[in-house]
């Protein structure tokens, strides 16, 4: 489906540069701004990223293989909107597990990686979007 190709693409890029060269820190504002610094603006970032990669595994562009079609972005959409969403709930949450502490470790250390898979998941996809898995 050629909107949810659009959508994938540039959800990709867009969190894809957010996680790569912007910091986790993010500003608290009044309301929503389109600002990469925004942090409502990276949680709708996020869960629309999240929605895009589950509609792209059911509707693949290149070819006809549903799951296994555009594989690769739609992965990296999951994990870059996981990830946003992730880093607001850190943020505002008063209730600190170890479990959450662990996950944000860990995300912590591999969000600039997350972020350029995600960037060459949609440089690829663009270019090659009737290849499977990408």
């Amino acid at each position: 489906m050629l909107p949810f190709y659009l959508l994938t693409i540039l959800f990709n890029a867009v969190s894809g540069y957010v996680l790569a060269f912007r910091q986790e820190e993010t500003h608290e504002e009044n309301g929503f701004s389109f600002s990469f610094d925004n942090e409502v603006f990276r949680l709708i970032l996020g869960a629309a990223s999240i929605f895009t990669g589950i509609f792209k595994i059911l509707s693949p562009v290149g070819g006809n293989i549903p799951v296994i079609g555009d594989l690769v972005p739609a992965l990296a959409n999951l994990a870059g909107g996981f990830i946003l969403v992730f880093e607001y709930y850190r943020n505002r949450t008063t209730v600190r597990s170890e479990a959450v502490e662990k996950m944000g470790d860990i995300i912590e250390k591999n969000r600039k990686i997350a972020g350029f898979i995600s960037l060459g998941a949609a440089v690829l996809h663009f270019v090659f979007y009737s290849v499977p898995f990408l």
